[in-house]
């Protein structure tokens, strides 16, 4: 039985970026990680780490933009002891993905709106991608 626990925000964070630029099945094959910070730290308040982008089916960037730049459907930040990711997108299907799947999540009071999905340890990792898939099916 594995005694370790993976609590750091960074190393978490790595996890998933690897969780989701690496899906095969449609349409989160589409995923990509961007404007990934190689030398963030984390802080208390959340340290950007990089971006979760949706391409074009043709690979090369959001299908409604026309310059062929993705569509960022959220955004990763890193804690000294856990990762939190930041949607905008289908706010509200994330936060019912994300609450079935156990993870702790809180709604943000901005225009637009927005919501954080906390990841507290690798074994969480999983449990982010039907929240992440939620965002996926909003912008369809």
């Amino acid at each position: 039985m594995v005694e370790d626990r993976i609590t750091d925000g960074t190393r978490i964070a790595e996890l998933l970026a690897s969780e989701l630029d690496g899906r095969e099945d449609p349409p989160l094959d589409r995923l990509a990680v961007v404007n990934a910070d190689d030398d963030v730290e984390p802080t208390v308040d959340g340290a950007l780490a990089y971006e979760i982008a949706l391409r074009g089916e043709d690979g090369t960037g959001g299908e409604s933009d026309d310059d062929g730049s993705e569509e960022i459907l959220g955004s990763v930040h890193v804690h000294p002891d856990r990762a939190h990711v930041e949607f905008a997108t289908g706010v509200d299907a994330v936060e019912e993905a994300a609450s079935d799947a156990g993870l702790r999540v809180r709604p943000k009071a901005v225009t637009p709106p927005r919501v954080l999905v906390f990841v507290e340890s690798g074994a969480e990792v999983k449990r982010v991608v039907p929240a992440v898939a939620a965002a996926v099916e909003a912008e369809f």
